[in-house]
């Protein structure tokens, strides 16, 4: 039998036990999902977010953090933030083009020449305009980061020329399909989670992405030609549930702000730092190279310029203004 000071000492343990017990379970539990594989810079943006949060809110704050599309694919991942499963999902913007078209107005075939020219545009007026619509969705969007500049993988030839699109089948979403359709290629909707396999199947010939993307889901794999068409220069956001970012104390919300800001210009200039690398890697494993002339690049901005009138059926028209004025002031 235990002693009366033994009986103390383990009823004092147990108290403590239970106060470190209720303390943990007290903690703010957010839950972060992520679409992009474990090496990509917004993966490791995750990690920055959580680190930062959890050390300044000295653990009152919980990030549980499920990155490479452990929660299912983009689509799904937005409906779970929609519905409050999930806190936020990091992602790209095209995957809320369906609810706020708006977004479309900054994926224009070739809008931007820099990745300094596409955040001059973000950061500003035409980014609160885009917050305001995703708001009155239920979303709150907590930042923008580089997905980066999109360029053409296929499997049937080299591009040099608009006429090397013709026929080619490729995946693209709203305005990249109607850019597409203007290079007189068969562009098919599909969620990047299906691609590798539409790809190595032969149901599509082509498809179009950042460099880090098309090595980190290694395409590469299923791909010969590599093209730097730039065609389009992609966004990724952090959107969260509006319901649940409201519920946080005025301390908490500070926190997860400052902390993602944080988090977001780690990722865009590690993003930057990285580019060059993802391009070498391709070429390095076997893929064939074919950088694009100035003149045929002139050519594809041209063949493509009736997509920005086609837009404007769709999308406020002073909306897509807005964004042109803007990006030609950034230049």
């Amino acid at each position: 039998m235990f002693g009366k000071t033994k009986l103390v000492a383990i009823a004092a343990a147990l108290a403590a036990g239970m106060v470190v017990s209720t303390a943990a379970s007290a903690a703010e539990r957010l839950r972060v999902a992520g679409n992009f594989p474990l090496d990509h810079s917004v993966s490791r943006a995750m990690e920055v977010f959580k680190e930062k949060v959890e050390e300044r809110s000295k653990g009152d704050i919980r990030v549980d953090l499920f990155p490479a599309m452990q929660l299912g694919g983009a689509t799904e991942n937005v409906d779970q933030v929609r519905s409050g499963t999930i806190f936020a999902v990091f992602t790209s913007i095209a995957y809320f083009t369906r609810t706020v078209p708006e977004y479309e107005a900054v994926s224009l075939p070739f809008l931007f020449d820099s990745r300094e020219q596409a955040f001059k545009v973000m950061d500003g007026e035409v980014g609160d305009i885009f917050d305001a619509k995703m708001a009155e969705l239920g979303f709150v969007n907590l930042g923008y980061g580089e997905l980066g500049f999109r360029h053409v993988t296929n499997n049937l030839r080299p591009i040099t020329s608009v006429e090397d699109f013709k026929g080619m089948r490729l995946q693209p979403n709203e305005v990249h399909l109607a850019t597409f359709r203007a290079l007189g290629a068969n562009p098919q909707s599909m969620d990047v989670s299906e691609l590798y396999s539409a790809l190595q199947q032969g149901v599509l010939d082509a498809q179009e992405n950042p460099y880090n993307i098309i090595a980190s889901r290694r395409f590469n794999e299923v791909q010969k030609h590599l093209s730097d068409t730039g065609h389009f220069y992609d966004f990724i956001n952090v959107a969260a549930n509006k319901r649940k970012y409201e519920r946080l104390s005025d301390a908490h919300r500070k926190i997860v702000d400052e902390a993602m800001a944080e988090a977001m210009m780690w990722q865009r200039k590690q993003a930057a730092a990285e580019e060059a690398e993802w391009r070498e890697k391709l070429i390095a494993e076997g893929m064939e190279f074919t950088p694009l002339s100035d003149e045929a690049r002139d050519a594809l901005r041209g063949a493509t310029a009736s997509v920005v009138e086609e837009l404007k059926k769709r999308v406020d028209p002073a909306v897509i203004d807005l964004v042109l004025k803007e990006a030609q002031a950034a230049k």
